[in-house]
């Protein structure tokens, strides 16, 4: 019995990686995260997301969100 992959929405794979949906748009821009445009909406298969995931693509640069999480963590200071 061969069993098709369901594709996920960009929710559906944050949801699935444990980031915010806006990480998912910057790492297919930055880090080249394997995704797949349908008409406007990006679709993924959790296959290749996981193996890209291990292989270590979706490393985060910590120097360039530190200052951005320090200023939401401080408001109006």
């Amino acid at each position: 019995m061969d069993m098709k992959e369901r594709w996920l929405l960009v929710d559906e794979i944050a949801a699935h990686l444990g980031v915010n949906p806006g990480t998912i748009y910057k790492w297919i821009d930055r880090k080249k995260m394997p995704a797949h445009k349908l008409g406007r909406l990006w679709k993924f298969l959790a296959s290749e997301i996981d193996q890209w995931g291990k292989a270590g693509h979706a490393t985060v640069d910590i120097a360039a969100t530190a200052p951005a999480a320090g200023n939401n963590q401080k408001p109006g200071l």
